[in-house]
C-alpha cells in the first residue's frame, strides 16, 4: 500500500535522512523504531507533508504521489495521531473530528446531525464509548488518543501513523488501544506504530522498520528477532544490561529524609518511609495509587490531611515547593516538557531557573559570564548533548531535555532527587545514560527517590521499594524481594508488610 523510496532530506548542509526505504502494506501494524534523532519525526513529516524530501518518492498503491501540505495527505488517505494531540480542547469530539472539514450542505450551513451520527458510527467501529458533546478538555488522555484517532478515519485515512500513543496510558488504556489497532487491521487499515517500548512492538506489530542516524538499517519480521538484537539495531551496539550495578548499601548509612506520617486523606491510610543517603528508593505501584500524591505533599506542593517529616533529623513542613528547594530537595516532575522546562527558552536560562539569586551583581544586574560558566558544567556533567548553553530546549532529544532538567538541580547544589517516570517518552540508549547518571549521583552522596510505572526499571535500579495502593504503602521490599510478582501482589492486594 505504502513505499517510501530513497527518502533524503537535508536542512542546509546537514543531510538528517540517508536514503531511507520504508514499505508498508495493508492490514499491517508496522513499527518504525530508532533512537531520538534517528530520523523517525521527519520521514513522518515527508509522508504527511509538513516537510518536502530532498530526494526520494512517495508511492501509494504504486502511484506517485507528491504532497505540498498536509491536506493533501488526508486526501491521500493518510492520518496522523501525533505524540502532542493537534485538538481544540474547548471544542467537542465531533467538532474536533470535522474541524476545518465539516460536513454542510449546499447552502453552506453545518449538517451537525450528520456529523454527529457519522461520529457515533467511527466510535462504534472502533469499540469505544466517548461522551461526543463533552468538550475535549474534560476528557481522559486516553479519550483524547481515541478522539485523534477517530478524527483520522472521519477524513477516510486508510494510513494510520501513531506516534508513541501509549506514552501517557494505564495499561489497561493500552490493551483497549491494541484492541482497537487490531480492529483497523482486520479492516486493512495500515498503521506506522512508534514507540520506545519494545514489549508492546512484540505484542501488537507484524513487521519492524529500524533506523540509526537517518540511515536505513534493516525491515524484518517481529517473528525474526529478539529484543536483544532489536537494541543492537537500533543503537549500533549490544547493551547486555541497561541497569548498572547495584552497590552494596553500608549499614550505618545516614537517614537524611524520614517521613514519619502522610495522609493524603482524611479517610486515607497513613504512610511512612525515609531516605538513606546514596541510596534510590523506588515508588511502584499502579496509576493513581498515590505514589506522586505523596511526593507532592511532601514538598508543599499538594494540601495533604496530614504530612510529618525530618531532614538531617530535623522536623520540618513546606508551605510550598520554594522551600523544599531551600532545603536541597529537587523534583524533575513527570512531564518535563509541560511543568519543568520552559521549551522555548534555552539551556542555560533553564538551568538557571529557581537560582537567578546567585548570578545578582547588586539588584538589577545578572552576571552572564558565571551563568554561562556554571551552564557549561552542569551541561558537561550531565552529558548534555547540544552544540551550545544559548540552544533552545525544544531542539534537543527526549533524553537531552530530561538531562536538562538534571543539570539544573545539580546546578542547584541540591541533595535529595526525586526522579518521576525519569524515562518516559526516551529511547533505550538514552535511558541507559540516565541509569547511569542517577548512580553516578548516588556514589557521590545523592540519594533520590524514583517514582516509575516501569516495573524493570524499579526492579533494575532500586536499592529498596515502597509499594502503593489505594493512596498509600502498603508493602516496603528489599534485597531478593524486589521482583515483579512482589511488587504486583502488594500493588493489587495491598497486604501491608515489611519484606526483605
Amino acid at each position: 500500500m505504502l513505499q517510501l523510496n530513497g527518502i533524503k532530506k537535508s536542512f542546509g548542509r546537514i543531510e538528517v535522512l540517508h536514503g531511507v526505504d520504508l514499505t508498508v502494506q495493508a492490514g499491517e501494524v508496522h513499527a518504525l523504531l530508532g533512537e531520538n534523532g534517528a530520523g523517525k519525526s521527519t520521514l513522518m513529516k515527508i509522508l504527511c507533508g509538513i516537510v518536502k524530501p530532498s530526494e526520494g518518492e512517495i508511492r501509494i498503491n504504486g502511484e506517485v504521489r507528491h504532497f505540498s501540505d498536509y491536506n493533501e495527505a488526508i486526501d491521500a488517505g493518510i492520518g496522523v495521531v501525533f505524540q502532542e494531540f493537534s485538538l481544540v480542547p474547548y471544542l467537542n469530539a465531533v467538532e474536533n473530528m470535522f474541524l476545518a472539514r465539516e460536513l454542510s450542505n449546499g447552502l453552506g450551513f453545518m449538517k451537525r446531525s450528520a456529523m454527529r451520527k457519522r461520529a457515533a458510527e467511527i466510535m462504534k467501529q472502533l469499540g469505544i464509548s466517548i461522551p461526543l458533546n463533552v468538550p475535549i478538555r474534560n476528557l481522559s488522555v486516553a479519550e483524547q488518543q481515541f478522539v485523534e484517532i477517530a478524527k483520522a478515519l472521519a477524513l477516510d485515512a486508510r494510513i494510520l501513523v501513531l506516534d508513541e500513543p501509549t506514552a501517557t496510558l494505564t495499561p489497561a488504556e493500552v490493551e483497549h488501544l491494541f484492541h482497537v489497532m487490531r480492529s483497523l487491521r482486520k479492516q486493512g487499515v495500515a498503521i506506522i506504530f512508534i514507540s520506545h517500548h519494545l514489549e508492546e512492538i512484540f505484542e501488537i506489530c507484524d513487521r519492524i522498520t529500524v533506523l540509526r542516524d537517518g540511515e536505513f538499517v534493516a525491515s524484518c519480521a517481529v517473528s525474526d528477532v529478539n529484543q536483544a538484537r532489536l537494541v543492537e539495531m537500533m543503537v549500533g551496539r549490544r547493551i547486555e544490561n541497561s541497569f548498572p550495578p547495584k552497590p552494596v548499601s553500608p549499614a550505618d548509612a545516614k537517614t537524611v529524609l524520614e517521613v514519619e506520617e502522610v495522609k493524603l486523606t482524611r479517610s486515607g491510610p497513613v504512610s511512612s518511609f525515609h531516605l538513606k543517603a546514596g541510596e534510590i528508593l523506588g515508588f511502584a505501584g499502579l496509576v493513581g495509587s498515590g505514589r506522586t500524591e505523596t511526593v507532592l505533599a511532601m514538598l508543599g506542593a499538594y494540601r495533604a490531611a496530614r504530612c510529618k517529616l525530618l531532614i538531617n533529623g530535623v522536623e520540618i513542613r513546606f508551605a510550598d515547593p520554594s522551600q523544599a528547594l531551600e532545603a536541597g530537595i529537587g523534583l524533575l516532575p513527570e512531564s518535563r516538557k509541560e511543568q519543568g522546562l520552559i521549551t522555548s527558552f534555552p539551556i542555560m536560562h533553564n538551568v538557571s531557573l529557581n537560582n537567578y539569586g546567585k548570578y545578582l551583581i547588586g539588584h538589577f544586574f545578572i552576571n552572564r559570564s558565571r551563568e554561562l560558566a556554571d551552564t557549561r558544567t552542569a551541561m558537561q556533567r550531565v552529558r548534555v548533548k547540544a552544540s551550545s548553553p544559548h540552544a533552545r530546549v525544544d531542539t534537543l532529544s527526549g533524553g537531552n531535555q530530561q538531562k536538562v532538567v538534571i543539570a539544573r538541580w545539580i546546578n542547584h547544589n541540591m541533595k535529595v532527587l526525586i526522579f518521576d517516570e525519569p524515562t518516559r517518552g526516551i529511547d533505550v540508549g538514552a535511558k541507559t545514560e540516565i541509569y547511569q547518571l542517577m548512580r553516578e549521583f548516588t556514589a557521590r552522596g545523592y540519594s533520590i527517590i524514583m517514582i516509575s510505572s516501569e516495573l524493570p526499571e524499579v526492579i533494575g535500579m532500586s536499592d529498596r521499594v515502597c509499594v502503593f495502593r489505594s493512596g498509600g504503602i502498603v508493602a516496603t521490599l528489599e534485597g531478593d524481594a524486589i521482583t515483579s510478582e512482589q511488587i504486583m501482589t502488594h500493588a493489587t492486594t495491598g497486604r501491608t508488610q515489611h519484606v526483605a
